[in-house]
């Protein structure tokens, strides 16, 4: 049996709705729409931590962040969580990761030394665009040493912290304020030329892996940093898009109010314009880097025999709830990303409407492959259901952090703290989030609905270690 290449495009920061497959008649993504066209969309995939480093490791690992330890940012991964690329390595898989992993806090580390392997056998890692020494400027240098200064999409706050404190200079020219960066105003021209963005290194790098991968299968995952803020890119991906003509948030009335009248402020009715134009136009520009990515995965024959992944960690809420970024309390702007899974062989492109998780993608991709599923994983193959089947088990996608934990039905997403305190939304008449009827006397049997089945995928979650012989 020969087994399939697995190929992961892998965004960062990229809502569900944020993908013209999705339904998004604004945004320009041709090459990921004709990728949808021939597999399986998952309309209603939802990841398990609305933040990068748990999100990443809990979907490499099969296992939600709470069994991990890791539910929250700056917790390094340990080298020994075992990860799709160890569970390929012993049918023969080479593995590499090109980009952003995020498996390392990004601030208080030297990026040139050698990265921890974690199961990877090739890595090129840039986890932010051009602001530490990385591959990424290694390969920027290596080709276009004059263009070193526009590339790097300003230091973030706690990097400049650290290295202040302990009187570092790496000589990295950072764009904007010295003191941090703003990431959410309005898209940013590429200050060097096109062909060097940190989405150009991550296409040319993984079409390299791919060309030279020959009969051996490979497992690469592509890790862009798109269309995490800031939002730089070339010029003519942001004239792509008109801002006047890009629609605006559905705000209710208690929120509406609350808006600026001044333009230039923040959640203005041009500010949100100007924000989305900036974020469609890094993923139109991440769109045609997967396009040639794809290409070259056809030039080197080996298209039709590759499970091809498209995925990200977690969304952003683009102005939602008058809110940039990502995190707590991980409504669907944040939580649901889309997932595109096209298998090799005899498929009808279709859209499943289930409710499925990001920890069900590794063992996914093992099924897929012909290996067994480790009892560790926590995850439920979609293989059945690329297949045509109804067959689902869960129902049900939970998404947690440090102190809570929020289960999405089909019609309601329950928030529980640790300290008593519950959110109930209910979804058909509020889909985003914007009304808690948790007091509500109408909703007290959904509530109780939503407690009971959030008790039971915890107890499902649960893997004790195996004893080893009768008491």
């Amino acid at each position: 049996m020969k087994r399939p290449n697995i190929l992961i495009l892998y965004t960062d920061q990229q809502r569900w709705d944020a993908l013209g497959a999705s339904g998004n008649g604004e945004i320009k993504t041709p090459r990921l729409d004709d990728l949808a066209a021939r597999g399986t969309l998952f309309s209603q995939h939802f990841v398990q931590n609305p933040v990068c480093m748990p999100s990443r490791i809990s979907m490499l690992s099969g296992q939600y962040p709470s069994t991990l330890g890791i539910t929250d940012m700056g917790v390094p991964v340990p080298e020994e969580i075992v990860t799709l690329p160890h569970m390929l390595a012993q049918y023969g898989y080479r593995s590499a990761n090109i980009g952003k992993l995020h498996f390392l806090p990004h601030a208080n580390r030297d990026h040139r030394l050698p990265h921890p392997p974690y199961g990877f056998d090739h890595l090129e890692i840039a986890d932010e665009p051009g602001v530490y020494e990385d591959a990424y400027r290694a390969w920027v240098r290596r080709q276009a040493p004059d263009q070193m200064d526009g590339i790097s999409a300003g230091i973030p706050p706690a990097a400049r912290i650290w290295q202040q404190t302990l009187g570092i200079d790496y000589g990295v020219v950072h764009r904007g304020d010295p003191q941090g960066r703003y990431d959410f105003d309005r898209g940013i021209p590429f200050a060097a030329a096109d062909h060097l963005t940190h989405s150009a290194f991550v296409g040319e790098q993984t079409a390299e892996f791919i060309k030279a991968a020959g009969d051996q299968p490979f497992l690469c995952i592509a890790g862009f940093y798109s269309p995490h803020a800031p939002w730089i890119a070339p010029q003519k991906y942001l004239d792509l898009y008109d801002p006047e003509s890009l629609s605006l948030p559905q705000f209710p009335p208690h929120i509406d109010c609350q808006r600026p009248s001044d333009e230039s402020a923040p959640f203005s009715d041009a500010q949100l314009r100007r924000a989305k134009q900036g974020y469609y136009a890094v993923i139109s520009e991440m769109d045609q880097v997967v396009g040639r990515i794809l290409d070259a995965l056809d030039e080197s024959g080996a298209r039709e025999n590759t499970i091809i992944v498209f995925t990200s960690d977690h969304g952003e809420w683009l102005g939602d709830h008058l809110r940039y970024g990502k995190g707590y309390p991980a409504d669907d702007a944040v939580s649901r990303v889309p997932l595109i899974i096209a298998a090799p062989g005899e498929q009808e492109s279709q859209e499943r409407r289930e409710i499925v998780e990001a920890v069900d993608i590794v063992p996914t991709l093992l099924e897929l492959a012909g290996i067994q599923i480790p009892p560790f994983l926590q995850g439920e193959s979609l293989a059945p259901l690329l297949a045509g089947s109804a067959e689902r088990n869960k129902a049900s996608a939970l998404t947690e952090g440090a102190g809570w934990k929020s289960l999405r039905s089909e019609n309601f997403r329950y928030l529980a703290h640790a300290d008593g305190r519950e959110n109930l939304w209910d979804m058909r008449e509020d889909p985003g989030a914007y009304h808690d009827v948790a007091g509500s006397a109408d909703y007290q049997a959904a509530l109780t609905e939503c407690r009971h089945l959030l008790l039971t995928r915890l107890l499902v979650m649960e893997r004790p270690l195996t004893r080893s012989w009768i008491y």
